[in-house]
């Protein structure tokens, strides 16, 4: 009876470059939904921006929120494009005051393409970003901004 080969290192590496050098066995399709939230949330490691999204988009959004049962969607002001081999990403963004933003877009920028190519293998081709507003340390979020009770006043303390 013949003794089971155990692989070494090196049989191992031969297989890992006879499989690729092969071509894959099937084919991976990834949703655009994938690369928005991915995108999304390295967007968001990133200290100094306080959203994503436009105005439109962030006032709908919080709306959504607010829906018994919905999910809050972190691909909020992010469109993709993917294509097989490729994706774009275009963001729109919320910066916080006194942040330099040219500094800020190359971060964001950056964590973008090594999130998206390490998690999904596709190539960035481009990260568009927008800076949409600029949020100023005295101004009130939209969604922490309350709602008028039923009297039709609004709270006295908050």
């Amino acid at each position: 009876m013949a003794q089971p080969h155990t692989p070494t290192p090196a049989d191992l590496q031969k297989n890992v470059t006879e499989t690729q050098s092969s071509g894959e066995r099937g084919r991976t399709a990834l949703a655009v939904g994938v690369v928005e939230k991915i995108a999304g949330m390295a967007a968001r490691e990133v200290a100094g921006i306080h959203a994503l999204g436009s105005g439109f988009s962030r006032t709908f959004g919080a709306m959504r929120d607010r829906v018994p049962g919905g999910k809050s969607s972190v691909g909020r002001g992010i469109k993709a494009e993917v294509g097989e081999k490729q994706t774009a990403v275009d963001i729109a963004l919320v910066v916080e005051y006194g942040v330099v933003i040219p500094r800020l877009a190359a971060e964001v920028r950056a964590n973008i393409i090594e999130a998206v190519e390490r998690m999904t293998g596709l190539e960035v081709v481009e990260v568009n970003i927008a800076v949409n507003d600029v949020h100023l340390p005295d101004e009130p979020d939209e969604e922490e901004e309350e709602e008028p009770s039923s009297s039709g006043r609004r709270p006295r303390v908050q």
